[in-house]
């Protein structure tokens, strides 16, 4: 399913055209991925004063200690989740700025999205509003208790690393569903892909990445 986001203008479209060659050149394949991340305004998703680097393939600070992911992160996480067939029904675990979450709508019918820092949650719905994005909903909510009212998923999108891949999670991913999430601490995190098979879970272990801790609590 493909949304297409309106009234965003030019502004920036030549950078995200290099961003996108970047990406490409990086072994980013799925049309729908690459068409979405150049119709997205990244800048929009930053804080003003880092609008200028909004497209480098870096993480950026968006507060209270969180970051941005960078560009290939974004492009890899839901490539691996799309690149079996399409989904419907996502949870994401970490809104954050609301980029990885408008990518997402653009391509999946539904988003589910928590996150535990209530003024980056408010920031990202008006971001996400300002798009003309609609179908996805927000709660402010310990990422590790996922969003059982809407379980099960067809996919989950971790944008924290977690010690260990949290049992709550596991459970509300419904069968044949695939789960994308960083794991470990520090320089020993791996981004692995969790999928539900009738009898249990298969786990792949992808590539090296750095994200913000997985952490309990509410903010």
């Amino acid at each position: 399913m493909k949304q297409r986001i309106e009234g965003i203008g030019m502004t920036s479209r030549r950078t995200r055209e290099r961003m996108l060659a970047r990406l490409m050149e990086q072994g980013i394949t799925h049309p729908g991925v690459l068409g979405a991340m150049l119709e997205t305004p990244r800048h929009l998703f930053v804080e003003e004063a880092l609008a200028s680097r909004a497209y480098e393939d870096t993480a950026l600070p968006i507060g209270f200690n969180q970051t941005i992911s960078q560009p290939y992160i974004v492009a890899r996480m839901t490539e691996l989740l799309l690149e079996r067939g399409p989904v419907n029904k996502v949870l994401e675990v970490g809104t954050g700025s609301g980029y990885q979450t408008a990518i997402l709508a653009q391509l999946v019918k539904r988003v589910h999205s928590v996150e535990r820092i209530y003024p980056l949650q408010q920031r990202a719905r008006r971001c996400l509003q300002d798009l003309n994005l609609r179908n996805f909903r927000l709660k402010h909510s310990d990422g590790g208790w996922g969003w059982d009212e809407y379980a099960p998923y067809d996919a989950i999108l971790a944008t924290a690393a977690p010690s260990e891949i949290p049992e709550t999670l596991l459970a509300q991913m419904a069968r044949r569903s695939v789960m994308v999430i960083p794991v470990g601490q520090g320089a020993t995190q791996i981004l692995k892909r969790v999928t539900r098979t009738e009898v249990g879970f298969e786990v792949e272990e992808i590539e090296p990445v750095n994200f913000v801790p997985f952490l309990p609590g509410i903010l």
